[in-house]
């Protein structure tokens, strides 16, 4: 009896073993968050049992828990459903970095019955540890009536929290990866994309439009007589300026579409699902935007400045990015060496100025 228990225990260890090992395969083989995520989901569920179990992770910009992960009878209910700070016992976990183990959630005062409500759910049980990096909470797992089938020991916890650990490094090695990859994206001045991920975007936004019949449009916009602002004010001011129309810009468009930084004074606004005819609303409005408003109030400089428009669209007068930009950018040009202040159009592969 004593050599069974033994070979048992022996069993279940090198299981645990496979399962960690499993999950250090996924971290190391690859940078795919989900891939790796759906691992430790499948293993949490073997392991534990439990009726739903749910990844939650901590907006950075609010401090409300929102649910990465949800397995099980509830999982559907909870896509949306957000945890104010230290709502509820994955709120009280979230906020303190501490586990926590509760049999019987009604006679803990921590627990918050809004989650049974909107699931139709009847939670007896709670286990709860925190996912964390040093000392920082990126958020919670949770195990919902997992206790009524074994206890949960020292033991139990902590390969639940190993588990949590794992989760963890998923977490952040995607987050780096995520912000590399914005810095590479990002032009530092504005802000905006950079002319790289223009010419990436372009080339998706043809795939896309031309796959489902979308149209789409480019505006390249120059600003007038820049040059006299930075040999006047100066170049950190003019790279103010700059950041500064970006985000002006930016801030007047929907959030399907793209703004650039292409280079020096030049910036591209990207429109998908959008006819050329709307475009030149759009276009029309920048250019009203960028001559009302007042640059560099806070420097008490109060500049205003004008912009030169250009705007194609595909697949109108364009099959390709290369002759797409290309368009957009001598409509741009035909304004700048002529009236300057206005905007033109390419018409089929023709240049209209609407000044």
């Amino acid at each position: 009896m004593e050599e069974r228990t033994k070979i048992n225990n022996v069993e279940q260890k090198l299981k645990e073993l496979s399962f960690f090992h499993e999950i250090g395969k996924a971290l190391t083989s690859t940078l795919n968050l989900n891939q790796v995520l759906q691992v430790i989901m499948e293993k949490i569920s073997s392991l534990f049992r439990p009726d739903t179990w749910s990844l939650l992770l901590v907006d950075e910009h609010t401090g409300e828990l929102y649910f990465e992960i949800a397995t099980g009878e509830a999982a559907e209910s909870l896509k949306d459903v957000r945890l104010k700070p230290g709502e509820g016992i994955a709120g009280w976990v979230a906020t303190h970095g501490e586990p926590l183990v509760i049999a019987d959630v009604y006679s803990d005062k921590r627990f918050a019955p809004r989650l049974d409500e909107l699931t139709s759910m009847k939670t007896r049980s709670v286990v709860c540890v925190p996912v964390k990096s040093q000392d920082r909470v990126l958020g919670v797992i949770e195990l919902v009536n997992c206790l009524g089938q074994f206890s949960m020991d020292d033991e139990d916890l902590f390969r639940l929290q190993a588990l949590a650990d794992y989760a963890a490094i998923a977490i952040e090695n995607a987050r780096i990866v995520l912000q590399i990859h914005e810095l590479t994206i990002t032009d530092d001045c504005t802000k905006l994309y950079n002319s790289r991920h223009l010419h990436s975007v372009v080339e998706s936004e043809i795939y896309r439009s031309t796959r489902y019949e979308y149209e789409f449009a480019l505006i390249f916009i120059d600003l007038d007589h820049f040059k006299q602002v930075n040999d006047r004010y100066g170049h950190l001011r003019g790279s103010k300026l700059l950041a500064e129309v970006g985000q002006l810009i930016k801030a007047h468009l929907r959030m399907i579409d793209y703004a650039f930084r292409y280079g020096g004074d030049e910036f591209v606004v990207l429109l998908p699902q959008t006819c050329k005819a709307h475009t030149l609303v759009v276009a029309r409005r920048l250019h009203r935007l960028i001559a009302r408003h007042v640059f560099l109030r806070e420097e008490g400089l109060n500049i205003n400045i004008t912009a030169s428009l250009g705007v194609a669209g595909f697949p109108d007068d364009a099959k390709s990015k290369a002759e797409l930009i290309r368009l957009a950018d001598e409509a741009m040009y035909l304004v700048k060496n002529t009236s300057r202040n206005g905007i033109a159009v390419a018409n089929s592969g023709v240049l209209v100025n609407l000044v």
